[in-house]
């Protein structure tokens, strides 16, 4: 085929057909496939006095959306099929046929798709929902594996060189950097070298408790990707021993979800997406969760749409600050670009000294080692994060 005909053959899958379309290309074979599994969702439907262009749809039926998601899997890349996918769950309404096991088995699952079961699980029939579990737990061992490592070496390493000691015991203690910016004064030029009259370094492992976090998670159905991401997290925080994790998740209702951290898909349905936010109360419960506060590290996840009382809000997290717990509010924990959020709330926190910004998955394993090293963790957010 020539480039000339290649370019044709590319502009007619992107405009659908039709003499209006100005390809004259025909499609055979795989081609029309795509084009007919493109033209399902895409297509805007035909009439009188309208495009003549196919009408798209994918009906009520489950076996034919099943087919679909096969098709679609076939002739496109995962990332591709994942957008599809969710583009036909809002544009054709077909968050109804996710309730049949056979929709579930055909799906490529992703962190959206988990979100969309997760605020069906109250409805789900018993057989969906253990095709949906299944479904969750498979994107949750995939997060932990692409995840769980990073964190755990970033915090440990984190929790080591947070605990200094001026009596390091063995040389592969001695933080030198520290130790040789700390004894710049005595550097002797003649011999162009430092002298360094104070050892700073690290402090040996401790097994007990260093750091208490909280994770504070807003439900509602924006913040679904966060959820994911955060219950996940949770898990991993929480196998640490140096740690003591809470989790909770909260609409206009609290829940603790502390218990269930040790499997992070009891976590996802132990939540329910959607509904009202109460940011205040939550944050209120979380308040008696912080046992030592100069040691705490609260992170609140939220678009700080608040549907409580804003003021008493502001005055819970100013009380936590004063007492000498390190908060953070992570606006979104995804992959998305820059969220939705309540920039008054958010300047108003910024006023109490309060960051608040937006934070890949792949980042937040830095930002804890930050909020352990009790660095500035808004000047930490300016120089690695876009948002």
């Amino acid at each position: 085929m020539s480039a000339a005909d290649e370019r044709l053959r590319r502009w007619r899958l992107v405009l659908g057909g039709g003499p209006a379309d100005g390809t004259g290309c025909g499609l055979e074979g795989a081609d029309a496939q795509m084009d007919a599994a493109l033209a399902a969702v895409y297509d805007q439907g035909g009439g009188e006095g309208g495009s003549d262009r196919r009408q798209g749809g994918l009906g009520a039926s489950a076996p034919r959306v099943a087919r679909w998601l096969g098709d679609i899997r076939t002739y496109f890349p995962s990332t591709v099929v994942q957008v599809m996918q969710q583009d036909a769950i809002e544009k054709l309404n077909l968050t109804r046929l996710l309730l049949e096991p056979e929709m579930l088995e055909a799906v490529e699952p992703d962190v959206h798709l988990v979100g969309t079961l997760i605020a069906l699980n109250k409805v789900m029939p018993d057989q969906a929902r253990e095709s949906a579990r299944a479904l969750v737990r498979r994107v949750v061992e995939e997060l932990e594996r692409r995840l769980a490592q990073r964190t755990r070496t970033a915090v440990s390493g984190a929790l080591d060189r947070s605990a200094r000691t001026h009596r390091p015991r063995r040389a592969s203690d001695i933080d030198w950097d520290r130790t040789i910016r700390v004894n710049l004064k005595n550097y002797l030029p003649d011999r162009n070298t430092v002298v360094p009259s104070r050892l700073v370094g690290f402090a040996r492992r401790q097994r007990s408790v260093q750091r208490e976090v909280v994770l504070c998670i807003d439900q509602s159905g924006s913040m679904a990707a966060s959820v994911v991401y955060s219950s996940v997290f949770g898990a991993v925080l929480a196998s640490m021993r140096s740690l003591r994790t809470s989790l909770v998740v909260f609409d206009t209702a609290v829940v603790d979800l502390t218990d269930r951290l040790r499997d992070p898909v009891e976590v996802l349905f132990g939540t329910q997406l959607g509904g009202g936010t109460d940011i205040n109360r939550a944050i209120a419960y979380c308040q008696g969760l912080v046992t030592r506060p100069a040691d705490s590290i609260f992170i609140l996840i939220s678009d700080l749409y608040e549907g409580g009382v804003r003021q008493e809000m502001l005055r819970r997290v100013a009380a936590m600050t004063q007492a000498g717990v390190q908060v953070i509010v992570l606006l979104a924990l995804s992959d998305e670009g820059a969220p939705f959020y309540d920039h008054e709330n958010a300047a108003a926190l910024a006023a109490l000294g309060v960051p608040a910004f937006a934070c890949t998955p792949d980042a937040f394993p830095d930002l804890m080692a930050a909020a352990i090293e009790r660095r500035d963790v808004s000047r930490w957010a300016e120089r690695h994060l876009s948002t």
